[in-house]
């Protein structure tokens, strides 16, 4: 099952503290809105988030029909089809879509220690 590109979102208290400090370990800015709390950091295959107060915790982050670079796949399992999958395998969902819909969407999920995954689908 192809989950499409991976990111680790980060939950930050200083944006600012947080860019400046991954920036020292060779992450540079690729996208983000920094009045809107958010950057998007990336060494080269590397990519994390920093995200200063939305969530609540450090979350897995999944986005199909996106490459590691963030650009758009020819062909892609949709989330939907995922969802179908993960539900099959006996896995518990937090948030889900319609199955009906298309486009963008997002499912939740967490681990069995508690650590949220969120499948984030922009196209």
């Amino acid at each position: 099952m192809e989950l499409g590109s991976f990111s680790v979102s980060l939950t930050v208290e200083d944006l600012e503290a947080s860019r400046a400090f991954y920036a020292k370990l060779g992450f540079v800015e690729v996208h983000g809105e920094e009045s809107q709390g958010w950057l998007i950091l990336r060494n080269d295959q590397c990519t994390i988030g920093l995200f200063q107060g939305m969530f609540d915790k450090n979350i897995l982050t999944f986005n199909p029909g996106w490459n590691q670079e963030g650009e758009t796949l020819g062909e892609f399992a949709d989330i939907r089809e995922l969802q179908k999958h993960l539900k099959a395998e006996g896995l518990t969902l937090i948030k889900e879509p319609d199955e009906s819909g298309s486009g963008p969407v997002s499912l939740t999920l967490v681990d069995p220690d508690d650590n949220p995954i969120l499948i984030d689908q922009h196209v």
